[in-house]
């Protein structure tokens, strides 16, 4: 799960528009229950050198995203984004081409309002373009009209066609929110100062609302991030001069599980500041006893990443995410070479503390023939025909080469093998429509890459970004270095949402 969406809590439309009369403006006016919020400029509709604009107002749940991180659920500041999310809300009127739009992170509280009507501005409320709230000591007016926005915090979106969503990355000023730098009120979406004074219309950009019908049209801040996991104890591969450096290490993982639950070391945390940590695990190797049942009593010297020269035995790792932490190591081959390793997680302290061992069955890098075009057959494992919302699903995959072709003589007992895609990607689209909610997510976040342990490739699921009462579609596609590209596979694995568990 790379990915989690904070719907918004408030939206409304705030113009200095003029009502049908062309004579007085409807800068009163509120329109926070439309299911639609509207951006524009007029240009000379009421005389020669008159000038309308409207502009958006958004709030989000930021406390709900504070919590998330507090519990682990998204990463610490920088290891993830965060994106705002307008969807284009067709409409019969003309639209606006070649033009650009501002966010700005609006500095004063302000209220939703009930007001609909958004073309003759006849609901009067707040927030509106004169005043931001209304309260038991009176009206509270923005300082400036049109709203008060904090003019530090700046990001813009360029529109060609006119109708196409708004996503923007405003990483920046959400981790402002939640650093308590500045306080959340929302964001503010307008045209740039230069179009809102332009002798030309722009006439009308719509998006929708929180309150529109559709599921995933509905403004949201969207959180990504890059959480797979590469565990390489089932792809472990001993150093060769095949491999440069950097494709001699094999990374290995440590997943701490205390009755159930995943839960930081006593000893390790985030940061070597944080209380009782030291910011580090340390890993050693080591061959087997004579049975080969336990780790020998001496450790296996590492080869070092830089210079393949034999250094330090053991290795260091760090903090990942609650629970769960990583270490590289690079290890030549013994002669003759050890069929079982065992990794040992430990402090590396004085009071040396050992946390866990673990085993690991070593293979060697050999040239092989070249495929430029690697065909692949893929399955998911554990795939249920239906799921809840509620639900956080892990899907197993099984893949191997397309065309796997045993000697007779071996048929019978050999088993096939299970390839771990090294970079690989999901989609997820609903099946009536095709309408594609989860894209290949392989940009700079990788908000879908496949995760692979010992047991293969898997992923993590959040059912809650799928709206329940539809059936839905899986894909993958795998990345072909002699391409540089990412292969679409062509299995489709379906299943159904449900709201609530019968």
């Amino acid at each position: 799960m790379a990915v989690k969406k904070y719907v918004a809590n408030a939206d409304t439309t705030i113009t200095n528009a003029f009502k049908s009369n062309l004579t007085t403006r409807g800068t009163g006016s509120n329109m926070g229950a439309a299911d639609s919020m509207e951006i524009f400029h007029i240009y000379g509709q009421s005389m020669a050198t008159s000038s309308e604009n409207s502009r958006i107002l958004v709030q989000f749940p930021v406390d709900n995203i504070i919590t998330d991180r507090a519990a682990g659920t998204i990463p610490a500041s920088g290891a993830v984004s965060f994106y705002l999310r307008l969807h284009n809300a067709v409409h019969p009127f003309t639209v606006p081409q070649d033009f650009t739009l501002m966010v700005k992170a609006v500095s004063r509280k302000w209220d939703e309002g009930t007001g609909l009507d958004m073309e003759s501005y006849t609901d009067y409320g707040y927030a509106n373009w004169v005043s931001a709230q209304s309260q038991s000591s009176g009206i509270t007016n923005w300082t400036t009209t049109g709203g008060d926005y904090q003019s530090s915090l700046l990001y813009s979106a360029s529109f060609v066609d006119g109708t196409e969503d708004m996503m923007v990355d405003i990483t920046g000023m959400v981790e402002y929110w939640i650093a308590g730098t500045y306080t959340n009120y929302g964001v503010g979406v307008m045209l740039s100062s230069s179009h809102e004074v332009a002798s030309g219309s722009l006439y009308t950009k719509k998006f929708f609302s929180r309150g529109s019908q559709y599921f995933y049209k509905r403004p949201a801040i969207e959180a990504r991030w890059d959480s797979s996991k590469k565990d390489d104890r089932g792809n472990f591969f001993y150093s060769s001069s095949l491999a440069d450096a950097d494709d001699n290490l094999n990374t290995l993982y440590l997943y701490n599980y205390v009755r159930g639950q995943l839960k930081n070391l006593p000893h390790v945390s985030a940061s070597a500041g944080e209380a009782g940590g030291t910011g580090s695990v340390y890993v050693h190797l080591y061959s087997g006893s004579a049975d080969n049942r336990q780790p020998d009593t001496n450790a296996i010297i590492q080869v070092s990443v830089s210079d393949q020269m034999s250094s330090s035995t053991a290795a260091t790792g760090g903090w990942i995410s609650t629970g769960i932490y990583t270490a590289s190591v690079c290890l030549s081959q013994a002669s003759p070479a050890v069929e079982r390793l065992f990794d040992v997680w430990h402090t590396g302290r004085v009071d040396d503390t050992q946390w866990h061992t673990g085993s690991i069955y070593p293979d060697i890098q050999e040239a092989s023939s070249y495929n430029p075009t690697p065909q692949h057959v893929t399955k998911i494992t554990n795939l249920k025909s239906e799921y809840f919302q509620h639900e956080t699903a892990r899907f197993r995959l099984f893949v191997r080469e397309k065309g796997w072709n045993p000697s007779i003589y071996s048929k019978a007992t050999a088993t096939i093998p299970n390839l771990s895609i090294d970079s690989g990607s999901y989609k997820i689209y609903r099946v009536v429509d095709e309408y594609e909610v989860m894209p290949y997510g392989t940009g700079s976040d990788m908000e879908t890459a496949l995760s692979f342990d010992v047991s293969g490739n898997y992923f993590d699921l959040d059912m809650e970004l799928l709206e329940a009462g539809y059936a839905y579609a899986v894909k993958f596609a795998y990345y072909n270095g002699a391409l540089s590209s990412y292969v679409e596979q062509p299995e489709v694995f379906k299943f159904r949402v449900e709201k609530h568990e019968s």
